[in-house]
């Protein structure tokens, strides 16, 4: 069984990334899980906080999950052409210590994916997460994309996957990631 624990980079309650990472939930292929994590009571990254309380639970939690799953899926907004501030904050804190990168991110498969209101989905955003993800020393699946453009025509008002070609694209992107992660078993950092 593969197991991937999906994070969106949207604290809001009706985001579209957090409704693409439900509706994937349904769509990943069989011997595949898919459990979504929250960002949510992740505090600003502060080096004093840090040095004086230690790492908060909240992240100590999410490390563990993501050190526990075979592959990560980022869901993430587009916020002026980059990546979500609370997205990269959160993976600020699950760096800390620099000592338990290789536990937590080494080796292990990621795909981003994203959906925007906009006409480019998530392009940009995207982009910019391949820095972060080199120098946490990841293994980033580049043999898909999803981008979901005007995700206000692809979500219903409840957070449901309406658009059947959206839906179709998100579980052919599933496959593929599933595949790529479980080919890359032997890279993980135990």
């Amino acid at each position: 069984m593969i197991k991937i624990i999906g994070i969106s980079g949207s604290l809001r309650t009706n985001s579209f990334n957090t409704a693409l990472l439900h509706a994937a939930t349904s769509l990943v292929p069989n011997e595949t899980t898919l459990e979504i994590a929250t960002l949510k009571g992740i505090p600003l990254y502060d080096g004093d906080v840090e040095a004086n309380e230690g790492i908060p639970q909240a992240v100590i939690a999410l490390q563990g999950q993501i050190a526990a799953a075979d592959g990560l899926l980022l869901a993430t907004p587009e916020y002026n052409n980059s990546i979500p501030g609370v997205f990269k904050n959160a993976i600020d804190w699950l760096s800390r210590p620099p000592s338990d990168i290789p536990r937590v991110f080494g080796g292990r498969p990621v795909a981003v994916m994203g959906a925007s209101p906009g006409g480019f989905g998530t392009v940009l955003a995207q982009n910019a997460w391949l820095p972060v993800l080199r120098t946490l020393g990841m293994r980033p699946w580049f043999e898909g994309r999803l981008l979901v453009s005007r995700a206000n025509n692809v979500f219903d008002e409840s957070g449901d996957m309406v658009d059947e070609k959206a839906r179709k694209q998100l579980q052919v992107f599933l496959a593929g990631f599933a595949e790529f992660v479980q080919g890359s078993s032997n890279f993980l950092v135990k």
